[in-house]
């Protein structure tokens, strides 16, 4: 399985049927999705574990890693690929013991390049920046200027991604700064083809140096 956090890092949406959340994974996955995070903000403990296991199945027989949002004892008990923590979502360094060395594990560090140090020596092998543009998920996001992405990957030796209202115009201009990977909900999974949104979005990064 490829574990290099780069290109279209795909974030599901809040989806409690199951079905179509699948049929809307797999056409990311065929598009060209690196890497699918698992993230329901809305859904119950028994719904939450349904849909992990299901991804898991899709993204282990794709050889793309599936992370899982928050939830460290779900990741490891559906055997996920890592686990991405926010700010609040305890401390790294007793989750990446637990994980053991081989799991994935992201932080957000928002606008802040003080917690993506902190991340690191924790344990976290890659950190994620934003929101860099207005989002409807996270409305009242913080939003960092682009080139923070351009001083962390001068700084940092772990991949970096970009977060936050990110579509096929403005992901760009985020990978020219440094992005290894842009996180992307709503422009893959809200759009009419997720297949080809998908696709489109993982061809930036043919394009960019």
């Amino acid at each position: 399985m490829n574990t290099r956090i780069a290109g279209l890092y795909a974030i599901t949406p809040d989806l409690a049927d199951t079905d179509e959340l699948q049929r809307r994974v797999q056409a990311a996955l065929r598009g060209g999705a690196q890497v699918i995070q698992y993230r329901n903000k809305t859904a119950s403990p028994a719904l939450r574990a349904e849909q992990a296991r299901m991804l898991q199945i899709l993204c282990a027989g794709s050889g793309i890693p599936l992370i899982i949002n928050d939830h460290a004892a779900l990741a490891a008990e559906i055997g996920a690929a890592g686990l991405h923590l926010g700010g609040e979502d305890g401390p790294l360094a007793a989750v990446r013991a637990a994980l053991g060395p081989d799991r994935l594990l992201g932080s957000s560090c928002y606008d802040r390049i003080e917690l993506a140090q902190t991340a690191i020596a924790a344990g976290a092998d890659h950190i994620a920046f934003g929101s860099f543009f207005p989002s409807t998920v996270k409305p009242g996001a913080v939003r960092p200027p682009i080139d923070l992405l351009t001083r962390a990957k001068a700084r940092f030796r772990v991949p970096v991604v970009a977060i936050g209202g990110i579509t096929l115009e403005n992901a760009p201009q985020l990978i020219a700064a440094g992005a290894d990977a842009v996180a992307v909900i709503s422009a893959v999974f809200s759009a009419p083809d997720v297949e080809k949104a998908a696709r489109a979005f993982q061809s930036l990064f043919k394009k960019s140096p």
